[in-house]
C-alpha cells in the first residue's frame, strides 16, 4: 500500500508541475509575488482542514461540519475581540482550538455513542452550527474596522515573505503527520480503518479512535476559523460555506480512500495544493465563472475514478459486509 501511495503522490506532483507550466505560459502574471502569497494563504487554509479530515476518512467516516465550525469559531472570536480588544493573539489561537474540540466532540457523541452514520450526524451538526451563528450574530456581519488589531495581526501577518496562515498550516500538517505515523494512537486509526473487526479483536477501542479523529477535525476547523476571520477581516454566517466539497475533494485527489485505512498527510497536502491552484488559476485563464465549477468538478470526478480503480486493483483485500459494521 505504501508503494501505491508513493506512486500516487509522485504522479500528483508531476500533474501539478504540468498544470503550473501551462498556467504560467498562458498567464505569466499568475506567478507574480502578490498572487503567490494569495495562493499560499488559500493552500494554507485547505491544508489545515484536510489534515483533520484525513483522520476521519481513515476510519471510514466523514466530517461535513468543518466549514460550519470554522464559521462559528470565527464569528464568536470576532465578537470576543470587540468585547475585549486587548487580548493577545495566542488567546484567540487557544480559544479557537478549544472551541473546535468541543464542537467536534458533539459529532463523537452522535456517531460513537448514539450510533448515527457519520454523514448523517455531521450533516445535522453542520446545519445546527450554521443556525447557531445566526443566533449569535443576529445575522449581522463583523467587518475589519469592528475587529481588534490584535485579532487580525497574526492571521494577516507574514514571516520571511511567507503568510503566517501558511506557516501555521505547515506546523499543523507536521503535527498530524507525527501523530498518525509515529504515535500508537495514529497506528490505531489506520488499523481500525483498514479492518474494524480485526482492530476491535486486538483491543483497539472504537470510541477512542473516533474521539481522536473527530476532536482533531474540530480542533483544526476551529483554528482555521480564527485564521480565516482574521486574514480576510470579516466574519459572517456564510463564511466558507460549501468548502466541505473542496476539503473532501482535496483528500480524494491526494489518495485518501473513502473506504478507510488508506491515505497520507503528504498526499492530502498535495491534493489541497491542486485544489487551491485550480481555485486561483481559473480566473487568470479567463475561464467563464459559470464553467469554473464544471472544470473543477470534472477534475474531481476523474480523481475519484482513479481512486476507485486503484482500490479494485488485484491484491487489495475487500472486507466482507459484516466486517464493515
Amino acid at each position: 500500500m505504501k508503494t501505491v501511495l508513493r506512486h500516487r503522490e509522485t504522479s500528483l506532483l508531476l500533474v501539478i508541475a504540468v498544470f503550473l507550466a501551462i498556467i504560467s505560459a498562458r498567464a505569466p502574471e499568475y506567478l507574480a509575488m502578490s498572487n503567490i502569497a494569495n495562493l499560499l494563504s488559500n493552500w494554507g487554509f485547505l491544508i489545515i482542514l484536510v489534515v483533520g479530515q484525513l483522520g476521519v476518512l481513515l476510519t471510514r467516516g466523514i466530517d461535513l461540519s468543518q466549514a460550519s465550525i470554522l464559521a462559528f469559531t470565527g464569528m464568536f472570536l470576532a465578537l470576543l475581540s470587540q468585547a475585549a480588544p486587548d487580548l493577545p493573539s495566542i488567546v484567540y489561537v487557544v480559544a479557537s482550538i478549544a472551541m473546535g474540540v468541543v464542537l467536534g466532540c458533539i459529532n463523537v457523541l452522535l456517531i460513537a455513542l448514539a450510533g448515527l452514520p457519520p454523514i448523517i450526524a455531521t450533516l445535522g451538526t453542520m446545519t445546527i452550527i450554521r443556525g447557531m451563528i445566526f443566533v449569535l450574530s443576529d445575522g449581522a456581519w463583523i467587518s475589519s474596522h469592528e475587529m481588534a488589531a490584535n485579532f487580525k495581526s497574526l492571521p494577516a501577518g507574514s514571516f520571511l515573505a511567507l503568510p503566517n496562515v501558511f506557516l501555521i498550516a505547515v506546523a499543523t500538517a507536521v503535527f498530524v503527520w507525527v501523530l498518525l505515523t509515529f504515535r500508537r494512537a495514529g497506528r490505531d486509526v489506520y488499523a481500525y480503518g483498514g479492518n474494524p473487526t480485526a482492530a476491535r479483536n486486538s483491543g483497539i477501542s472504537r470510541i477512542k479512535v473516533e474521539f481522536l479523529v473527530y476532536a482533531l477535525s474540530g480542533a483544526v476547523a476551529g483554528l482555521c476559523g480564527y485564521l480565516w476571520a482574521g486574514r480576510f477581516a470579516i466574519a459572517y454566517s456564510q463564511s466558507a460555506e460549501g468548502r466541505e466539497f473542496a476539503i473532501i475533494a482535496a483528500c480524494v485527489i491526494g489518495g485518501a480512500s473513502i473506504t478507510g485505512g488508506r491515505g497520507t498527510v503528504l498526499g492530502v497536502v498535495l491534493g489541497a495544493f491542486f485544489i487551491a491552484m485550480l481555485d486561483t488559476a481559473l480566473p487568470f485563464l479567463r475561464i467563464d465563472p459559470f464553467y469554473q465549477l464544471a472544470v473543477t468538478g470534472a477534475v474531481i470526478l476523474i480523481a475519484v475514478g482513479v481512486n476507485a480503480r486503484a482500490e479494485r486493483a488485484p491484491g487489495r483485500q475487500l472486507l466482507a459486509p459484516e466486517d464493515s459494521k
